[in-house]
């Protein structure tokens, strides 16, 4: 394998390796998904040898900026971690292809096809799936009324993470600023649970109550030093609009208007949750090895070496030797470019 870039390179029983890894790999994506974590899957499609990923070869960026897996290795990483940030930002699937700069001339690529030229010194190219996986709402329905035991069913049915509590059991603790919470103690104890949950601003807050009902509600929390901005984030009547209806029905109706939030983002968007959970996925600080052309990281893993003030960072030892024998020519030959 080329001490330049260790992207390309033989591989011992591939297939086999590839499979033990994407056990790994699926296993960590339950694990976050069961903690609220949302990220991003990377999955090869195709590749061209030689190559050390393998197609079926994944990978999981979490929110801070860490990769857990294999795609391939320290030229494709970097450029892998950038595009997550994007795709996780934009919450939209990315196929990107990867490849020496060559290889992209005269050839027909396909819409949505994001190609990425690789200055790696030994050949090869992949094909990566990079798509966003958003966690699965927290729910939290104070009650247990009919409608909220039929409405607890019906988000089970959707892989969300549900709880139903009493209200003498609804504490801060249950529940944090990126979860849902659906008031459903029906005129015994809505002013109590509405005002626990308001202290900590839930991404969402519904109260099930007629018009009526929810204004004494509101009426209550204003004179507990709630302003209108507070309570102008609650929904009351919870769920979408749809007249006079069975309690089995007003749970169709929360649960859709539920659904149809969480396709805005709303949930994913909430300003103070835990930063954990919340940060962007972190920006990761990139500089090119001038002598082979490839984006690194700017990190003492990768080789940096101070000249005349300035620290460059390279991708293996024989281009930090290069550079270190005659700085200027690498460096004039960037400044041309």
């Amino acid at each position: 394998m080329s001490m330049a870039c260790h992207l390309f390179g033989a591989v011992t029983n591939p297939m086999s390796q590839s499979v033990v890894e994407g056990f790994s790999v699926m296993e960590r994506a339950v694990e976050l998904t069961k903690n609220g974590e949302s990220f991003v899957m990377a999955t090869v499609v195709w590749r061209q040898g030689p190559s050390s990923g393998h197609s079926g070869s994944r990978a999981i960026i979490t929110q801070d900026g860490k990769l857990f897996g294999w795609i391939g290795g320290a030229c494709a990483e970097p450029v892998l971690i950038r595009e997550a940030k994007k795709v996780m930002e934009s919450g939209k699937a990315q196929l990107i292809w990867l490849g020496q700069e060559a290889d992209f001339k005269g050839m027909h690529v396909p819409d949505g096809v994001m190609t990425v030229p690789m200055a790696c010194q030994s050949e090869g190219a992949l094909q990566i799936y990079v798509e966003p996986i958003a966690a699965a709402p927290h729910v939290v329905i104070v009650g247990r009324s009919p409608m909220a035991v039929t409405l607890h069913q019906l988000i089970k049915t959707l892989d969300w993470r549900v709880e139903l509590i009493d209200l003498n059991d609804f504490e801060p603790d249950a529940f944090t600023s990126r979860s849902v919470v659906v008031v459903a103690t029906q005129g015994h104890g809505d002013e109590e649970a509405a005002e626990i949950a308001l202290k900590v601003k839930p991404a969402y807050l519904g109260v099930v109550a007629s018009r009526k009902r929810g204004l004494a509600v509101l009426g209550y929390l204003k004179d507990r030093g709630f302003s209108d901005s507070d309570t102008g984030k609650i929904y009351i009547p919870a769920g979408l609009d749809l007249g006079h209806t069975s309690h089995r029905e007003v749970a169709v109706a929360i649960l859709a208007q539920l659904v149809q939030l969480r396709s805005t983002g709303i949930f994913e968007q909430s300003a103070t949750a835990p930063a954990t959970k919340l940060l962007p996925l972190l920006e990761v600080a990139e500089a090119i090895d001038l002598v082979c052309g490839m984006t690194v990281t700017a990190d003492k893993s990768n080789r940096p070496f101070d000249y005349e003030g300035t620290t460059y960072y390279f991708c293996a030892p024989g281009c930090r030797v290069a550079f270190e024998k005659d700085p200027t020519s690498f460096i004039n030959q960037e400044a041309k470019c």
